[in-house]
């Protein structure tokens, strides 16, 4: 397998993209082995991989968020969190971090969140006196919270990998993307405390009531998905067809901002990012089945258990191991590469897939704001024309409340399970 992970690498150091990255080293593997009657059954592993129901929850909630977005969504989301949290000391870095907060109930993606709340938010924090690179910071930590608050792109993904309910997991990510949210909004209100950072002009509770009625449309989706699921009305994948449902007709009807191109526009995004993302996970079902052939993740799992069978030692190791993972590798190829090896060990240790699945997700969510991969901070950076090292050195005392909030989650099993054990019968 050393040869393998050598070719993955070179692969990505000199510029080709993961997927291809992925089925070279696959190639590789095989060429130097003589195991070439292996690329017979690749194809229809890939095509068994991605022919999945579940998996069209990828698009549909891809195209519900592109479409709610294109239908005027960001503005009224982030007026909203300026009625409520606008008038505090620090107002619009608390409007930033409610606002991701609403904004992931839609999107389900970090990147969806930085780019489109980022637009809005880091030219008005600049323009009202906080720094820039504290602004762009702050904009793309907290669209961490977007693929932990449900609806979630990765969760699915981890569902679908790990055979895992992906109701079970949208109800388990309630708490702890709540949790994250509420660590940097204290973190926010603390710095805006101590610069004396002024807040937005009080709003008249009429003006709320009219804020909160305009914003109300978007803000019913999250509970029309989870309401959906947990009373049985339909499964994840059809909530994801009522949402892009619901998002036509609010962006049609209700707003009337979704115009014949901004559909076009939402169906070719969600063409493009759905594409990529069926491209790597058909990819990577190579590198699990090479990963099976060897025998990998039962090896890796019996080192590891040999080292220490400590459990709470053991759960560390994994956060460590992720984290690093995540800072070199994008969230999804890096969590469809690794997970075979750490199912087999999270197995070993009984550790419940759905807690797990907070972890991991957790873990990889940290990864899109770290360098040198981090997509958010990459997007946030260049919103706020400000180089990646300024960003990174204000990002440090939030990452470090976002690692409080991981250790707490990872040792705390029911800070993930009580929620979704109400639910469902588990």
């Amino acid at each position: 397998m050393g040869l393998f992970l050598a070719s993955f690498a070179t692969m990505l150091l000199i510029g080709i993209p993961i997927a291809l990255s992925l089925g070279l080293g696959v190639f590789a593997y095989v060429l130097v082995t003589g195991n070439m009657d292996l690329m017979i059954m690749f194809p229809q592993k890939m095509f068994i991989t991605i022919d999945q129901f579940v998996l069209l929850t990828v698009p549909l909630f891809l195209l519900a968020g592109n479409l709610m977005n294109g239908g005027g969504i960001t503005e009224r989301i982030v007026y909203f969190a300026n009625a409520c949290v606008g008038h505090i000391r620090g107002g619009l870095s608390l409007v930033n971090v409610v606002a991701s907060m609403f904004f992931a109930g839609v999107s389900g993606a970090a990147t969806a969140d930085v780019s489109a709340l980022g637009s809005v938010l880091i030219p008005a924090m600049v323009k009202d006196g906080y720094p820039r690179d504290y602004s762009a910071a702050l904009t793309a930590m907290s669209s961490v919270v977007g693929p932990i608050i449900p609806p979630s792109i990765i969760m699915v993904i981890y569902g679908v990998l790990s055979g895992t309910s992906i109701a079970q997991l949208f109800v388990a990510g309630i708490v702890p993307g709540v949790m994250l949210g509420f660590g940097l909004l204290i973190y926010a209100w603390f710095v805006a405390k101590r610069n004396n950072y002024g807040a937005s002009e009080r709003m008249t509770w009429a003006e709320r009531a009219k804020t909160t009625v305009s914003a109300l449309p978007v803000l019913v989706l999250p509970v029309i998905i989870l309401g959906g699921i947990l009373t049985g009305v339909f499964t994840p994948t059809e909530s994801a067809a009522v949402a892009v449902i619901y998002a036509l007709f609010v962006g049609a009807f209700v707003y009337r901002s979704l115009s014949w191109r901004t559909l076009w526009g939402a169906l070719v995004d969600t063409a493009l990012m759905s594409s990529g993302i069926m491209f790597i996970v058909a990819m990577a079902s190579m590198v699990q089945f090479i990963f099976s052939f060897e025998g990998l993740p039962q090896k890796v799992a019996q080192m590891m258990l040999q080292v220490t069978q400590n459990k709470y030692l053991l759960i560390l190791i994994l956060n460590v191991f992720m984290l690093i993972l995540g800072t070199f590798l994008e969230s999804m190829a890096a969590m469809i590469l690794a997970l075979p090896v750490l199912l087999e060990i999270a197995k070993a240790i009984q550790l419940d897939p759905v807690h797990f699945g907070m972890i991991v997700v957790l873990n990889l969510a940290l990864g899109l704001t770290t360098p040198p991969v981090g997509m958010c901070l990459f997007v946030s950076a260049a919103i706020g024309r400000i180089s990646l090292e300024s960003i990174a050195l204000r990002l440090m005392p939030m990452l470090g409340i976002c690692l409080i909030v991981l250790l707490l989650i990872s040792y705390i099993p029911e800070l993930s399970l009580y929620l979704p054990s109400l639910a469902f019968e588990r």
